[in-house]
């Protein structure tokens, strides 16, 4: 039976703590949250409209969610015996064939216009871009699906013309994986797809059909020469007026750094830049070679990538652990709320490739820049926040720019009552409005969002703020020492 989250209260007693003028660094009881975790690896999102929300992910894995906190599955395993595609050996011959795999790779569902939801299931040999794409329909989210074809293929031999009646080239040319399917707000489909080998590619699809409107690849948007970018998700957000393209970048191994970054264009089909003004069609590694990350990093606005939260001397939560390659995300946008969120799947630090979802909130900043909330979703929303419960000592990250399997530990910092920002990093800080912050470092600004959330490994509820700065394309993430109501 699916669980809601619990708020437990456990017996405790207050902890003082001398340093710092005297902070509260336990709650008066330890605040915990129940979850009914889920592996689903690759999570792609869609409301159901049946009280639920499902993700799809690799290997057929599938899973629900009234809440997005407690989950359950819905498939797990690739047999043919399950409700989500039916016979599947059967039904997907072709598509296993062709990419030498029975092996599903990131799907992404979508409804139609027709009513039917929309199931993009890609395959994929692995160690080459034999892939191939293609498209299962279902009266419900949850399936049962038909297969209605391959759509697109790649990593042909040269007796083979590829999709665009060339000899296919995994240099300039797309591995056909990782689609998402998104509106404009015409009620136009697009579909963005692409991994690693020639880029990320949109084409436009028939919104009553699902099928495309044209043969051939599309267009690039970005990457080439095996670049190591996958996992294209765009959200449209109508307040901005942006497109917004989120990618995972590095490699998606508990050492690879994955790590997700954004961009954004004012048409669905590009161009996109990142916040330092990069144009993502410059975003391809040099002729002749291979996942140049060195390359790589210099483009994208980097939202988030490993990270662990220290815990500090009379804090809860000794043994916690770093998250590690965060990434393969997808959005949601919560009409009823106003809220936005993102999914995704991570792994954790001395816990080898074990993985699960996890889903933060996700908000725009003055810049109109997406910033994701540092801990995990337990329901919590904006508020307007008094001068008092603001300033403080923080847990500091700055997730840099960087592609890279180490993971950026906290060092400390205060937010004065005055307006200074000294510790580990020195400046100024400022509110903006009810819950809005602006951080001045070094010469750098970043604009940002204050959030009461709860701190998991300190089971408490702190202050934290999210916040990017646009001209370096890095963001930084605070958490209060502080255990507040």
């Amino acid at each position: 039976m699916k669980k809601t989250a619990m708020f437990l209260l456990l017996s405790a007693c207050l902890m003082l703590v001398g340093c710092g003028g005297g902070e509260t660094l336990q709650a008066e009881s330890p605040v915990v949250y129940s979850f009914e975790n889920v592996t689903v690896h690759d999570p792609a999102v869609i409301d159901g409209e049946d009280g639920f929300y499902y993700i799809f992910g690799s290997h057929m894995a599938a899973a629900k969610s009234a809440d997005l906190m407690n989950w359950s599955y819905v498939n797990q395993g690739i047999k043919n015996d399950n409700d989500l595609i039916p016979d599947v050996l059967h039904q997907m011959k072709e598509a296993f064939e062709w990419a030498h795999s029975n092996t599903f790779w990131a799907p992404d569902p979508v409804r139609l216009n027709s009513g039917k939801f929309a199931m993009y299931y890609c395959n994929c040999k692995g160690d080459e871009p034999l892939s191939c794409l293609g498209l299962a329909t279902a009266d419900a989210a949850d399936g049962p699906y038909t297969n209605q074809g391959i759509l697109l293929k790649s990593g042909m031999g040269a007796s083979v013309p590829d999709e665009d009646g060339d000899l296919y080239q995994a240099t300039r040319d797309p591995n056909a994986v990782d689609p998402v399917l998104f509106y404009d707000p015409d009620g136009r489909l697009w579909m963005v797809y692409g991994s690693y080998s020639g880029g990320i590619f949109v084409k436009e699809m028939d919104a009553n059909t699902g099928l495309p409107l044209e043969s051939g690849y599309g267009k690039k948007l970005l990457g080439g020469n095996h670049l190591r970018i996958e996992a294209p998700y765009v959200i449209y957000n109508p307040d901005t007026g942006y497109y917004y393209m989120f990618l995972s970048f590095g490699g998606l191994d508990s050492d690879g750094g994955y790590n997700v970054r954004v961009c954004r264009s004012e048409n669905p089909d590009g161009p996109y830049y990142d916040s330092i003004g990069n144009e993502m069609t410059d975003c391809k590694g040099p002729t002749g070679s291979v996942f140049s990350d060195v390359t790589a990093e210099r483009f994208g606005t980097k939202l988030m990538g490993g990270y662990k939260f220290l815990c500090e001397e009379g804090e809860l939560g000794e043994s916690r652990r770093g998250y590690l390659s965060p990434g393969h995300n997808s959005c949601l946008y919560q009409e009823e709320t106003g809220k936005y969120f993102i999914i995704y799947h991570t792994r954790f630090e001395n816990s080898g490739e074990e993985h699960q979802v996890r889903v933060h909130q996700m908000f725009f900043n003055a810049d109109g820049w997406p910033v994701i909330a540092p801990y995990r979703y337990v329901g919590e929303e904006l508020a307007v926040y008094e001068d008092s419960e603001i300033p403080g000592r923080y847990k500091w990250i700055d997730h840099g720019r960087d592609i890279s399997a180490v993971m950026h530990e906290s060092s400390l910092v205060t937010l004065e009552k005055g307006g200074k920002l000294s510790g580990a990093v020195s400046g100024t800080w400022q509110r903006d409005g009810d819950n809005g912050i602006t951080l001045d470092v070094d010469g750098k600004t970043y604009h940002g969002i204050l959030l009461k959330q709860w701190d998991e490994d300190g089971q408490k509820n702190v202050m934290t703020f999210t916040a990017l700065c646009a001209e370096t394309g890095t963001a930084v993430w605070g958490s209060g020492l502080n255990a507040i109501q």
